[in-house]
């Protein structure tokens, strides 16, 4: 098993990660990017984003895209499809074990994201890739002319609502609450699209299915009225949870697992940053993951910087 030493690791290769590997390069760190995935992350699935500043609007891939051509001017190395397995964040050098190598660092950026909430009902596990996904732009052209169901009231739920009636012949839109939490721009369009049906004060109970989705059991939350509704498809937004569980026996988090880090981004332990969607932060967009990057990437070169000053002086 080869071992590589760097001077910063980052975990994650999303825009996030992207952008702390640009700004370490820049200041002239041996950085190397693991993802266990492909490169990007999930703004990949994007179909467009609309908030990024620069772009009044562009597809998810091809923003991403732009950010691996960005940081492939200064060869950093990427490490696409390398699960990680364990983890040593609290010895001086790091050490980060993937199922291929063992990789060694003095510093370690955390940019590993997260992952959909499930429902967590009756139906949802067991008909995964049977009707039910958690990405309307992988598989909304798998239900052309039909009908879909997307549950949530924020953003990512109304967006993707928008996007599948470029495919369904109708898109019920359930919400808990009896208003959405997405921009008031996005909320405008969903009331107007005629192919969105909108079910408010509502929740789901249970999918129905038959080898593939069928019905899903609704509930009123007011009236307590429950009621089944023919559906091809269901799509959960109905928030996210990070991928922090490697982390949790090293690393200080809040009651959700979300990281808890300082201005500079470093976490409880020095010389390990976490950045994006993983960290605990009021905002949650592509935007502010490359902010996060931004500062990590600067922070972790100080670090670096300050331990070659603290060698030289021994």
């Amino acid at each position: 098993m080869k071992n590589n030493i760097y001077d910063c690791l980052i975990l994650g290769a999303g825009p996030a990660g992207l952008s702390a590997a640009l700004y370490c390069a820049r200041s002239n760190l041996k950085v190397a990017l693991i993802d266990s995935f492909a490169i990007g992350g999930a703004p990949g699935n994007y179909c467009e984003i609309e908030n990024y500043l620069g772009f009044k609007k562009i597809q998810g891939f091809e923003l991403c895209e732009k950010f691996e051509e960005h940081i492939d001017e200064f060869n950093v190395e990427k490490f696409p499809y390398e699960e990680i397995k364990e983890v040593d964040l609290t010895s001086d050098i790091k050490k980060i074990k993937t199922q291929e190598r063992e990789f060694s660092a003095k510093t370690v950026i955390i940019a590993t994201g997260a992952k959909p909430k499930k429902l967590g009902i009756k139906g949802e596990t067991e008909n995964i890739g049977k009707g039910v996904s958690y990405c309307a732009v992988c598989d909304g052209a798998f239900y052309q002319d039909k009908i879909v169901t997307v549950i949530g009231g924020g953003n990512s739920a109304l967006e993707e609502a928008l996007y599948l009636t470029k495919f369904a012949k109708k898109v019920y839109l359930i919400h808990r609450r009896n208003d959405f939490r997405a921009d008031e721009i996005v909320k405008e369009r969903v009331k107007k699209n005629k192919k969105i049906t909108l079910i408010l004060d509502t929740i789901p109970i249970e999918i129905i299915a038959n080898n593939k989705v069928e019905e899903i059991v609704i509930k009123n939350i007011k009236t307590e009225e429950e009621k089944k509704l023919k559906t091809d498809g269901v799509f959960p937004y109905i928030g996210i949870e990070p991928n922090s569980d490697l982390f949790f026996k090293q690393i200080k988090t809040d009651e959700s697992g979300f990281i808890l880090t300082d201005e500079t981004m470093q976490t409880n332990l020095k010389g390990v940053y976490a950045i994006g969607d993983v960290r605990k932060t009021p905002l949650r967009q592509v935007i502010t993951a490359v902010s996060d990057g931004a500062v990590a990437g600067v922070s972790s070169g100080k670090y670096i910087m300050k331990l070659k000053e603290e060698t030289t002086k021994v």
